[in-house]
């Protein structure tokens, strides 16, 4: 049988003021909120050398269960590649640790982890063609070439 809390949804007005009450007030929850579209609260499991935090409530079905907080510097310019493998590792259960209790293996050959800059229009890789068009368009005042 329900309680009187329960009934009236009491208890989740008291959930939502404990979410509030950790996100930092209304000005936080607010800022979360924007950010990252939604409001949550968990504990935190550790930060990674970016600043980036991750958080983890069981009480969330299990792929909804762990979620990363990204660094405030970023504000809303946040992408995956931010994310460091040790710590992708944990977001999508490949592992049950995460790496401030098991650290990943450092081998030589193992790249060091880097962004994906590429949306960024002075670090962007353009390709260009080593291969002559087949058909090149007509340009007004020029006489037909020979190829």
């Amino acid at each position: 049988m329900s309680s009187l809390k329960e009934l009236f949804g009491i208890d989740k007005l008291m959930k939502f003021k404990e979410i509030v009450k950790n996100a930092g007030g209304i000005r936080g929850a607010l800022k979360q909120s924007y950010v990252q579209s939604s409001l949550r609260q968990g504990t935190l499991v550790g930060e990674d050398k970016l600043g980036n935090k991750y958080f983890e409530d069981n009480s969330y079905f299990m792929p909804r269960n762990r979620w990363v907080q990204y660094n405030e510097k970023v504000w809303l310019d946040f992408d995956a590649s931010q994310v460091p493998p040790e710590w992708h590792r944990w977001l999508h259960h490949i592992t049950d640790k995460p790496p401030t209790v098991e650290p990943s293996v450092e081998h030589k050959w193992i790249m060091k982890h880097a962004e994906n800059v590429s949306l960024y229009s002075g670090e962007k890789y353009v390709p260009y063609s080593t291969t002559r068009p087949k058909v090149i368009g007509w340009q007004p005042g020029e006489k037909k070439k020979d190829i």
